[in-house]
Order: structure tokens, then C-alpha cells, then sequence
């Protein structure tokens, strides 16, 4: 028997050889044996390495080495010590609502983002991954999925590249621009470089690849996106999400374009609306979510 299968593993050498593919070594059940099988991949291609499944957090923590982050103390509401400050305890309302809403469907992904530019997005996405992070032992991810104009990498002071579109064009694989700041265990992706073509890069699958082979390591994911109005990019990373929330800015956003951008997405997605820059007068008044912001643009 352990002839004939060794006849079998030269003829499958000498035909990967023959063909010009890479010989790949995997385990034969039958035997407890190692066996060569060809890939699919041609002799001489380069292949970026990715993240094993099984990937433990200390492993991560190893890959991922402190960087020296300078948040915007205008926006960033809870790297400092102080626990009053405006807008922090609507954050701290917006938590409790996701986690109640996570009793009753699975909840860990989270898109956020607006029908137009500069409602607050940004300024919402990244102070909601701080105030997640805050609670003792959770951990998130924080993605600026926004590959046309990125902005959470000014909010938090950080490196824009290398990050989500090297990723995507199979340049640097899911380590690389993974960024650790000084917040304990609030992990950063940002938009990495200017690309010319967002939405296809968006669409080809490895976005949702990246978040399955991540998620097991974080509590919470957050990502950023471009505005819903203007260009098809939110609609794309939504399908890799659990639930969406749109954020409108408070005597801002017109009506008509705000409900054009809840249209956008499938009830079952819609988690709600933050009303961003109410006032504090009208907060109680309101039907939305909400967080006051400073200079909360995006």
C-alpha cells in the first residue's frame, strides 16, 4: 500500500512540475502521512500572507506594537479623564440602546454613516468605538471604510497608510495597517491611501473576508463609510455588516435627503438614527439617538 502511494505522490509532483504549479503539502487522513497536492496558484506569483482563523488576541497584540496616537481634544470625548464632558452621556445612551438591541439579534459589526458630507459620521463612529472600549475587557475595532475623503485618522491623530485599501488591493494583508493606540484594546484600520476607484475595490469581496477572519477577536466593529447620497460605497459595506445607523444633523439635514438614505438599507438593518448638534434643551424631546457634538464634522 505505502508503495502505490508513493507512486501516486511523484506522478502528482512531476505533474505540478509539468504544469508549472506550486506544490502545496497537506495531510493524507488516510495514513497520518504527509501528501503534496498542486494549487491553483502559478509558479512565481506572489501571495500576501493572511490571518489564520484561529488567530489568538496575545498574537495580535504581538503584530500590532503601540503607536503614538494625538487626538483631537475638540471631538474625542473620552481620551481624557474628564467623564462630563458635552455629548459624553449621549454616547453612554447609545451604548446601552445597542446592547439591548444585541439581546435580541446578533450585533457585532456596525456601519455608520450619513446621507451628506460633513453631518458628523466620523465624529460619531470614532467616540462610540472609545466609549464601547471603555467598558472593562471589550474590545473594538474601529475601520474608516471611507476610501473617498477618510477622516478618523485626523480625529484620533494617527497614520492614514497604510490600512484598508492596500488591504483590499492585496497589497499589505490584515496586520499591516492595523494601528494601537493609547486607549487599551481600541484597535484602528484606517483608509490607507487615496485609491481611484472606491466602489470596486469596496465590492470585491475582501472586505467581508477581512471581517470574518477578525471578528472573533473583537467585541465590537465599527465602520466608518462615505455619505449614502452622494455615492454607492455605505450601500456596499452595509452588506457586510449586522446593522446601520445614520446619523442627520440637527437643522441641517434635509428631511427629504435623510429619508432617502434610510431607504437605502433594508429594515432588518436599520438599527436608528443620531441626531447630531441638537441642543441640549430639545435632547428630551427627541426621538432620535443622539450625540452632541462640538466640532463633530466628518
Amino acid at each position: 500500500m505505502s508503495r502505490i502511494h508513493d507512486a501516486l505522490k511523484r506522478a502528482e509532483q512531476e505533474r505540478a512540475t509539468a504544469t508549472g504549479t506550486h506544490v502545496e503539502p497537506t495531510l493524507d487522513r488516510t495514513e497520518g502521512q504527509r501528501e503534496t497536492m498542486p494549487s491553483l496558484q502559478p509558479a512565481g506569483a506572489t501571495v500576501m500572507p493572511t490571518m489564520a482563523s484561529g488567530l489568538s488576541y496575545e498574537a495580535l497584540i504581538a503584530r500590532c506594537p503601540l503607536t503614538e496616537w494625538n487626538p483631537d481634544a475638540r471631538t474625542m470625548l473620552f481620551f481624557q479623564d474628564d467623564d462630563s464632558r458635552a455629548g459624553a452621556e449621549e454616547f453612554r445612551t447609545l451604548r446601552s440602546r445597542l446592547y439591548q438591541i444585541r439581546e435580541k439579534m446578533p450585533l457585532k459589526r456596525i456601519l455608520i454613516t450619513s446621507a451628506l458630507p460633513k453631518e458628523g459620521k466620523s465624529f460619531v463612529a470614532a467616540n462610540l468605538a472609545q466609549v464601547l472600549v471603555r467598558q472593562h475587557g471589550r474590545r473594538v475595532l474601529l475601520i474608516d471604510a471611507d476610501l473617498r475623503n477618510p477622516g478618523l485618522h485626523r480625529h484620533l491623530g494617527a497614520a492614514q497608510s497604510p490600512g484598508l485599501a492596500e488591504y483590499l488591493l492585496g497589497e499589505a494583508d490584515e496586520f499591516a495597517g492595523l494601528q494601537r493606540g493609547p486607549m487599551e484594546n481600541l484597535f484602528f484600520l484606517p483608509a490607507g491611501r487615496p485609491v481611484p476607484s472606491a466602489a470596486e475595490l469596496l465590492a470585491n469581496g475582501r472586505l467581508k473576508l477581512l471581517l470574518q477572519r477578525v471578528e472573533s477577536l473583537f467585541d465590537w466593529i465599527v465602520l466608518d463609510s462615505s455619505p449614502v447620497v452622494p455615492v454607492s460605497d455605505a450601500t456596499l459595506v452595509a452588506g457586510a455588516c449586522d446593522g446601520v445607523l445614520i446619523v442627520v444633523r440637527s437643522n441641517v439635514t434635509p428631511s427629504d435627503l435623510a429619508r432617502r438614505a434610510r431607504e437605502e438599507f433594508p429594515d432588518k438593518l436599520l438599527l436608528g438614527v443620531v441626531l447630531n448638534g441638537a441642543l441640549s434643551g430639545k435632547l428630551l424631546q427627541s426621538k432620535y439617538y443622539e450625540g452632541e457634538a462640538v466640532n463633530g464634522q466628518a
